[in-house]
């Protein structure tokens, strides 16, 4: 008996182009799961943006020496208000705090110092369910589907670049995986591939995504200042910058999309041998599965296998997210426009290092939970992000092909 591949289709199936599924059908099937994944793991996936783009701030008293240096440290998305980032950060820049010994604390009153406890630990998250509490408290609860649009605006090309070329690649005659790679590791090249393809052609509106939901506070201008900001930074750097992180992307989506095709197909099989499995003492073969156990399989096959292979990559998201949100000052000025100071250079920034230099920095600075910062977030976003958007698809392309045969023996 042939096995069934992971879009559903049989690898063996011979194409009926009467009854085959259109592009156009794939791409409803991929919207409809995008949607129902959207509107479902938005609310982590802005508290995973959150809890990476930090960084690892130490508790320490801001009246002894380490002062300077700690909230040096202080993530740069802190969102200092304005009764406190006029009292407190020299330039409106979180990068010198006058709450240090050099600073007389006389003249910064009890009240403006509580101000800005206040707001670092408003914006400071220890977990998932502490990020869920403080942005709806703090912010609204509207904050968490931040992104929503440029989620779904992504999610269409993106998923059906993903899903149809995952799907050509392992089922089509010409496809060059199906004539040169076997059927074991099928999976994890065609999902590597398909995977690449897609983030190439979605990372600017990735970059968008991510730096809006890092992006604190609660009002309708958050959505313009990204966008300006954005356009500053081609200005002063080129469109190509719009893929910054790219290369980070592919380390973290590439891998992701291999192991969770190759799991995806695994648990799949395994869950339909089990349940086609005659009974013990008996020879009689159960019928084929129905299609409530075929969702069943799709759905918890994506959610296994989609959950571990984000536990593995997790430190390669850590580094995309703090890429990606990071902001220096050549983004806000056209080349040419900031002068240089004399001096010895500038160490450079550690989220321009490369990537195994920048994921050593954060393991260096923070260990090993820096690198995966933001874990269960990522975990709970992914598991049911996988399950809902392959059974929707899966069930999408079923009824898809129920159509056209029905017309198909119509016409006949």
């Amino acid at each position: 008996m042939a096995v069934q591949s992971g879009t559903g289709s049989s690898p063996a199936r011979t194409a009926n182009p009467s009854t085959d599924i259109s592009l156009g059908q794939r791409m409803v099937s991929a919207t409809a799961g995008n949607v129902l994944t959207g509107l479902l793991v938005t609310p982590l996936d802005v508290v995973r943006v959150r809890l990476q783009a930090q960084s690892n701030v130490h508790n320490s008293s801001p009246y002894t020496s380490h002062t300077a240096q700690t909230l040096k440290n202080l993530p740069p998305n802190l969102g200092i208000t304005a009764c406190c980032r006029e009292v407190f950060w020299v330039g409106d820049n979180a990068q010198i705090c006058m709450m240090g010994p050099q600073a007389s604390v006389a003249s910064h009153p009890p009240p403006a110092i509580d101000c800005a406890v206040e707001e670092t630990q408003r914006r400071t998250f220890t977990s998932t369910l502490d990020g869920l509490r403080k942005i709806a408290r703090n912010e609204g609860t509207l904050t968490l589907w931040r992104g929503l649009s440029a989620n779904l605006v992504m999610g269409i090309p993106a998923n059906v670049i993903y899903f149809a070329g995952y799907d050509w690649l392992r089922t089509d005659d010409r496809s060059p995986i199906k004539q040169r790679i076997s059927e074991v590791y099928a999976p994890l090249v065609a999902g590597s591939l398909a995977r690449v393809t897609a983030a190439s052609v979605i990372s600017p509106i990735e970059m968008f995504r991510t730096r809006l939901q890092a992006t604190p506070g609660e009002g309708a201008g958050h959505f313009k200042n990204t966008l300006t900001d954005l356009y500053r930074m081609t200005q002063a750097k080129g469109y190509g910058s719009l893929w910054r992180g790219l290369t980070l992307t592919m380390w973290r989506d590439v891998p992701f999309s291999g192991l969770y095709w190759w799991g995806y197909e695994e648990v799949k099989k395994a869950l339909m041998a089990a349940r086609q499995a005659p009974l013990p003492g008996s020879d009689q073969e159960l019928p084929a599965p129905s299609p409530a156990s075929a969702f069943a399989d799709n759905f918890l096959a994506g959610a296994i296998s989609g959950s571990l292979a984000a536990l593995v990559t997790t430190p390669f998201d850590v580094g995309k997210t703090r890429q990606q949100v990071f902001r220096h000052m050549d983004d806000l000025a056209p080349s040419g426009e900031v002068k240089r100071k004399a001096g010895p250079p500038t160490p450079i920034p550690p989220e321009q290092l490369s990537l195994p230099k920048f994921l050593l920095h954060i393991y260096r600075k923070e260990g090993t939970p820096g690198l995966f910062r933001g874990w269960v977030a990522r975990c709970l976003k992914v598991a049911p992000a996988c399950a809902i958007m392959i059974s929707t698809y899966e069930l999408g392309k079923r009824m898809a092909r129920e159509v056209n045969e029905r017309r198909h023996s119509e016409s006949a």
